[in-house]
């Protein structure tokens, strides 16, 4: 597993990318359940996550209606399979709007380009 703490913050609000290889929902929901053993992450106000298992697309928004989506369009674009991408985010008191769709992709950028980096 591996994370990112990101330089966004946005009105308080606080984000960090994670991601690890999954091929299936089960193993991506061990996966933030792992993460969420870290106090820091389980006071997380969302835990959004996306997963292509080869040809499926699975989400979870966590609350962050549409992240997921965000998360699995990025995934698809730079052919990612079997390899769940968490995006965390503390919130910090104000709503972000659509900023907040803004922020998930640098997010899932920021992951992605440490990817090709290896």
């Amino acid at each position: 597993m591996r994370t990112l703490t990101l330089d966004i913050n946005d009105r308080g609000s606080r984000y960090a990318v994670t991601g690890a290889p999954a091929r299936t929902a089960a193993e991506a929901k061990a996966v933030v359940k792992a993460l969420c053993r870290d106090k820091k992450f389980a006071k997380a106000t969302h835990n959004t996550w996306g997963l292509w298992a080869g040809q499926t697309p699975i989400k979870n928004d966590d609350g962050e209606s549409g992240a997921g989506m965000v998360i699995l369009r990025m995934l698809d674009r730079a052919d990612l399979r079997d390899h769940v991408v968490i995006v965390t985010r503390w919130y910090g008191g104000k709503h972000l709007g659509g900023d907040r769709f803004r922020h998930v992709q640098s997010a899932v950028q920021t992951y992605l380009d440490g990817l090709d980096q290896r």
